[in-house]
């Protein structure tokens, strides 16, 4: 029996595996994140709105003979790692120093005191 709620089900579960083909063929993190698109698009498959209510009854839900789900698709061959790029020094950034950093603003922040107050001489409050 299949309602409307299976058949939405089942297209988003298509359109997930034809996601996951399509990043399957494609370079970097797409092509890391295929398995797990094909993952998805089969659990989604279990979610179907009849096959939640058969487990709520305690019932084993079965799949039709034919089986909507298509066939698992082939996991293309893995690709050569590319070189990787020089490794950075441990716990370093690639910034500024923060010392530096807190330096620059104590000097910053001291010059605009300085400014603020000469001001502040200028123009007295009798």
């Amino acid at each position: 029996m299949s309602t409307k709620a299976d058949e939405m089900v089942e297209r988003a579960a298509s359109r997930l595996e034809e996601m996951s083909q399509e990043a399957a063929s494609s370079d970097g993190i797409k092509a890391k994140l295929a398995d797990e698109l094909a993952q998805d698009a089969d659990f989604l498959r279990k979610m179907k709105p009849s096959l939640v209510k058969e487990r709520i009854k305690g019932n084993e839900p079965v799949e039709p003979a034919g089986g909507t789900a298509p066939p698992p698709t082939p996991t293309p061959p893995p690709r050569p790692a590319k070189p990787k790029a020089k490794a950075k020094k441990p716990g370093g950034s690639g910034g500024p120093s923060p010392i530096l950093v807190l330096a620059i603003a104590f000097a910053v922040g001291y010059a605009l005191a300085k400014v603020v107050d000469w001001r502040g001489h200028a123009h007295p409050r009798d």
